[in-house]
């Protein structure tokens, strides 16, 4: 399904999901208006009846009461349909947007910071959702003055002529105020999102703000755009307030003049009392069109929210084929010239491998050479720029969605759980099999945590693997092995582990190498290292440099290069870093 493209084509989309909600409350909006036009023409019609003592008025009288009801209920029902369609177009943008953050390459989305993004899903996604209500509402703040005026010129044709007049100065003032609030709204909602990064910044470094005791100094950060938060929503609050004092000058003055020339009609005899009350009710009525500032201002508000909405929802999505992979693959993973452009600067280029079914590639290099970047391409979470990567002999952006991360494994440096996904720990684990193998069973939840080396530390747990995942205190290292056990579980043919075992120890990583070498079934393992002893086991090494593959080969040999030795005492000088040990270099490469 292709989602509308545009703030526009995202809106009308907006309206035809709440089509249902949206239509009934347009309904309630023209039969409130019906019953408030109604209303004032019955009661004037009544007390003409009971002043000149005429049969029937008391029929009227129930009439009226019926009306005064039925709008009492209308009313009511409105309230709940504007809160039921604000709720569900609300879902609808909020869920475009999370596709398309999710459905795009990580890349495309990494100008929007945490909180911008969650500014967007969450608060712009709100007030986007108010348009569709915002708009039949509208409706009858047209209708409703309209009718009002057309009654008028029934009762005395001048008591239209005079509230006629003033029309055009409320308009003026009208389309002022939409001008005018179209503009604050934006750098409002510009400058919240600006506070709300900030906010999930400080709160993604709480330990480091704590230790540092800089608590006060990221408080000034965090509100620095405040005063200009203040200067835009009081900007934005005084056009509305203008717009209504203007108004609120301008209709009282309308109403009074149209009272006015109704009573000089009662002296002269072609104005009865009863019509004099319902011209004066449907004046305050016909004044009523000034309310249509209200919905007026909650559309701007909806529009501009929608741009930034939208902007997610826009962001260009993978596109997959519907190819699959042979079936008895061992997972041979080749890469043709691939070469990946990022803001203009190359972060690799003309990279060219063809890696063996069932073995292990160990991929080295300085920090900024480009081995996180070919392990993203290796597994398609990024499209190369040029050049091709296939998984025996199919190209990756031929597969389906579904065949794709079926067949790869990925287990990262910093995995996350989100506690809201996946309640549990096991359930944690379980989430790396996928949709499309079913849910895994507790036992092979297990293997997968024993696999990784995380099955120990788990089952210390208060409730085990039933341990709520935001309750599981965990270090770093035990992080990855959940992570690993993880990417062990949904193992395809071909597992990929940027930086994936950083920080764990010698022993432990040593034991996840020869769980990873014991896979039933073929499988090609892509790691990404700085540990020379986890190079010095792979059966193959990718040596990268300045985004190229600056050479390929056993460990053994590259070891007789001094620039290659040279990779493992810069990634060893870094603060916390382990020296390999006397002869590790050439000695676990025999």
């Amino acid at each position: 399904m292709a989602w509308p493209t545009g703030s526009d084509r995202l809106f009308a989309g907006a309206v035809r999901h709440t089509a249902g909600l949206t239509a009934a409350l347009l309904l309630c909006s023209v039969v409130g208006a019906a019953c408030s036009l109604a209303v004032p023409a019955l009661a004037g019609r009544t007390l003409d009846m009971l002043l000149r003592h005429r049969p029937g008025a008391e029929t009227w009288l129930v009439w009226t009461a019926v009306l005064l009801v039925a709008e009492i209920l209308n009313e009511t029902g409105a309230v709940l349909l504007t809160q039921l369609s604000n709720a569900r177009a609300t879902s609808w943008y909020r869920l475009r947007a999370l596709g398309g953050l999710l459905g795009t390459a990580p890349h495309r989305a990494a100008h929007l910071s945490g909180g911008d993004v969650a500014a967007r899903l969450c608060v712009n996604a709100t007030d986007s959702g108010t348009a569709p209500a915002a708009l039949a509402t509208s409706v009858s703040s047209v209708l409703v003055p309209i009718g009002a005026l057309v009654a008028l010129a029934l009762i005395h044709p001048w008591t239209a002529v005079v509230f006629a007049a003033g029309l055009p100065l409320l308009l003026l003032l009208l389309r002022a105020f939409a001008t005018q609030s179209s503009a604050s709204v934006a750098r409002y909602q510009r400058a919240q999102a600006s506070i709300a990064t900030r906010l999930a910044e400080a709160l993604g470094g709480a330990r480091t703000i704590a230790a540092a005791d800089t608590a006060r100094r990221e408080e000034e950060r965090v509100l620095a755009p405040l005063p200009e938060l203040t200067r835009h929503g009081t900007r934005m609050w005084l056009v509305h307030g203008r717009a209504v004092a203007r108004s609120g000058v301008l209709l009282p003055l309308l109403t009074t003049a149209v009272v006015a020339v109704a009573g000089a009609g009662l002296a002269a005899g072609d104005v009865s009392v009863g019509e004099l009350l319902a011209a004066s009710r449907y004046a305050a009525l016909a004044a009523g069109i000034g309310g249509i500032a209200a919905p007026l201002g909650t559309l701007v508000r909806a529009r501009a929210a929608a741009r930034r909405t939208t902007e997610l929802a826009r962001l260009t999505p993978m596109s997959y084929g519907s190819a699959v992979l042979p079936a008895d693959g061992p997972g041979a993973l080749e890469l043709r010239g691939v070469r990946v452009v990022r803001g203009g600067v190359p972060l690799i280029a003309d990279v060219t491998l063809a890696l063996g079914g069932g073995s292990t590639v160990a991929v080295v290099g300085r920090s900024g050479a480009g081995k996180s970047t070919l392990a993203s391409v290796a597994g398609r979470l990024t499209d190369p720029d040029a050049g091709q990567v296939l998984l025996d002999g199919v190209d990756l952006a031929d597969l389906s969605s579904a065949e794709l991360r079926g067949a790869i494994a990925y287990a990262f440096a910093r995995p996350v759980f989100d506690g809201g996904a996946t309640v549990t720990v096991g359930a944690a684990v379980a989430a790396g099999v996928g949709p499309r193998h079913g849910p895994a069973t507790a036992e092979r939840v297990r293997e997968a945590a024993a696999a990784a080396c995380a099955d120990t530390f788990v089952r210390l747990l208060p409730l085990g693997y039933g341990t709520p995942v935001d309750e599981a205190p965990m270090s770093g290292g035990e992080a990855q092995r959940l992570g690993l056990a993880r990417a062990f579980i949904g193992r395809g043919r071909l597992m990929i582990l940027d930086d994936a075992t950083s920080s764990l120890d010698t022993a432990t990583e040593r034991q996840v190498e020869v769980a990873l070498a014991a896979s039933p079934r073929p499988c090609t393992r892509l790691i990404v290292a700085h540990r020379v002893s986890t190079a010095a086991r792979a059966d193959r090494v990718v040596w990268m440099e300045a985004g190229r593959v600056r050479g390929c080969g056993p460990h053994h040999l590259l070891w007789e290069d001094p620039d290659y030795r040279a990779v493992f005492l810069a990634e060893n000088s870094r603060p916390g870093a382990m020296a390999p040990a006397a002869g590790a270099g050439a000695g676990a490469g025999e």
